[in-house]
């Protein structure tokens, strides 16, 4: 098995995704042995460090694991199983302490959304926000929609860190029961769900005028808007 070459932005990344498309696609199978990192490198056309960044997060998300003196072997090609560690610390999670994260966290990722995105990035938004607009006119609330506007907004940031809060964020969104219900009791009423159409286009609006100010104001009260909504009394 050959892997090709990579780019100089973000190597691991790179790296870690064509190591990981391969164990999935059946290249490498449970219990393989992968090439020494002298191969891999010499594969990549990089040094060791980004190789190492690579099978560091490989091994975190329990998709291979080392045997001292050994090398690396394949553990799993599945990294989020639902009987995970991962999965059951994602259920615990309580929904004060998803709004509590969210609301002290978001307004941050939005404020460099706004100075670092760039024309793909926003394009993208624009694309889910457009999506979402058919969708509320259509009558209908679609998480996933929600999500994937604000993990854009993350991956605008051009923060890897900042995309995997974001993705923390969402699964414990997907896995806590009790968010499930609060949001299915709110935002999905037409109401609310205009008004949160409107909020979502002011933030990409923001993010596209680079108005960093603007953009944070906007998450800041969007934020808050959602708190109230969350847990306002019927």
């Amino acid at each position: 098995m050959n892997f090709n070459p990579v780019s100089s932005k973000k190597l691991y990344m790179q790296i870690y995704k064509q190591i990981l498309s391969e164990i999935q696609l059946g290249s490498f199978k449970i219990g393989d042995k992968l090439p020494a990192e002298r191969e891999l490198c010499e594969q990549f056309g990089v040094s060791r460090a980004p190789i190492r960044q690579a099978l560091s997060a490989l091994e975190l998300n329990g998709i291979i694991y080392s045997r001292q003196g050994e090398g690396v072997y394949v553990k799993s090609n599945n990294i989020t199983p639902e009987n995970s560690e991962s999965a059951i610390f994602f259920k615990s999670i309580s929904p004060e302490d998803i709004i509590e994260v969210r609301m002290n966290v978001e307004p941050l990722i939005i404020k460099f959304a706004a100075q670092r995105a760039n024309d793909e990035d926003i394009e993208e938004l624009r694309s889910t926000i457009k999506q979402m607009e058919e969708e509320t006119k259509a009558g209908v609330y679609v998480p996933e929609t929600d999500h994937k506007l604000h993990y854009g907004i993350a991956k605008a940031s051009h923060n890897d860190l900042f995309v995997n809060i974001m993705a923390a964020i969402s699964n414990a969104m997907k896995q806590q029961e009790m968010w499930k219900f609060i949001r299915d009791r709110t935002v999905t009423r037409p109401d609310y769900r205009d008004v949160n159409f409107k909020e979502h286009k002011l933030l990409i609006k923001a993010i596209e005028d680079h108005n960093e100010k603007e953009a944070v104001e906007i998450m800041t009260n969007h934020m808050q808007n959602l708190y109230e909504r969350y847990w306002k009394e019927d």
